[in-house]
């Protein structure tokens, strides 16, 4: 099998939420490039949806923390092209909070985006594609903050694990018909990461990252192709690490950068 067949996504439909800005406008653009369909959500409008090649994605506001709005956004992308192969749950996100004094409302929310959000949609997703012709691909965005957390995450920490154990759960519910996989990814070097990383977009951070550098969204992106292609047909409930290897522990980062704190 070619490579230009086995990235073709031509005649193929592809949601991805949260995918106006970042990480999710990055995985749209890679599903364009390859020819599929694909409709993108959010809270609010973007000046324009993302493009490449001459080929724009769709739009609908959505806030699919909302379990009705999660469905009526899967509906709409299985309308407007007839089908939905791919949904890519990418929207989430937090901003740091202490645990000790953080709100029950920040938390619900928190946890709403992040993990039923996922689940809300996901099951939409599942009513079209398992009554479809090759059935389809469920891909959660995920973070290493399921796996080790850090100081002020604790309800996102928490919600993005309910987020691996579910891809599990619903790996083995829906197989074989719908495959449902995660990623698991780190640093990336968005629009944000200015905010987040400081004024070196990331660089401070990058030396304590095996491979020396921030994950590029298209990273990401190219991974989500992976497990939405036929190449990985046989993979269901997986966790595919996108971090460049994790974080090197302190022990061994204060030996290598005596200057690091």
């Amino acid at each position: 099998m070619g490579e230009s067949r086995r990235m073709d996504f031509t005649g193929q439909a592809v949601l991805v939420t949260g995918g106006t800005r970042g990480l999710g406008a990055a995985i749209a653009r890679a599903f364009l490039a390859s020819g599929a369909d694909v409709l993108v959500c959010g809270r609010g409008t973007p000046a324009a949806p993302p493009s490449t090649g001459g080929r724009e994605a769709a739009f609908q506001v959505a806030d699919l923390r909302d379990p009705v709005a999660a469905a009526d956004v899967v509906t709409a992308a299985a309308k407007r092209f007839g089908r939905l192969d791919v949904l890519v749950n990418n929207a989430g996100g937090s901003p740091d909070a202490d645990a000790a004094t953080v709100s029950p409302r920040f938390v619900e929310k928190v946890v709403a985006l992040n993990l039923l959000a996922p689940f809300y949609t996901a099951q939409a997703a599942n009513l079209v594609m398992r009554e479809q012709p090759g059935g389809g691909s469920v891909i959660n965005i995920g973070s290493v903050s399921a796996h080790a957390p850090q100081p002020g995450t604790a309800a996102y920490s928490a919600a993005k694990a309910g987020l691996l154990g579910l891809t599990r759960a619903l790996a083995l519910e829906w197989a074989p018909r719908v495959r449902v996989n995660h990623i698991t990814a780190g640093l990336v070097r968005t629009e944000n990461a200015a905010a987040l990383y400081g004024d070196t977009d990331g660089g401070a951070v990058a030396g304590v990252v095996p491979m020396g550098r921030l994950a590029e969204p298209d990273d990401v992106a190219r991974a989500c192709l992976w497990l939405a292609c036929d190449l990985s047909s046989y993979i269901t409930g997986a966790d595919l690490a996108v971090h460049g290897g994790g974080e090197i522990p302190a022990r061994y980062a204060v030996g290598r950068h005596p200057t690091l704190p």
